[in-house]
């Protein structure tokens, strides 16, 4: 872990989004809902997603031949 990093706030931003999209056990909705009156609304784009998804997929082909090799 760097102390020194410079990117706290966006690191910030997504530990707030991973606890607020949490159903809480007492009161049975998203901490969300409860923070801010109303839904959590993500956009995802969908070309971005296509393309990571083709990357994963090599990714995985290549990690299963190395694999091999190594045996």
């Amino acid at each position: 872990m760097n102390y020194r990093q410079k990117n706290w706030p966006e690191w910030l931003l997504i530990a707030e989004l991973t606890a607020n999209n949490k159903i809480h056990s007492a009161i049975k909705i998203l901490l969300f809902m409860t923070n801010y009156s109303r839904e959590l609304r993500i956009e995802v784009d969908i070309e971005r997603k296509r393309k990571v998804e083709k990357v994963m997929g090599k990714a995985g082909v290549a990690l299963i031949k190395a694999l091999e090799k190594m045996k």
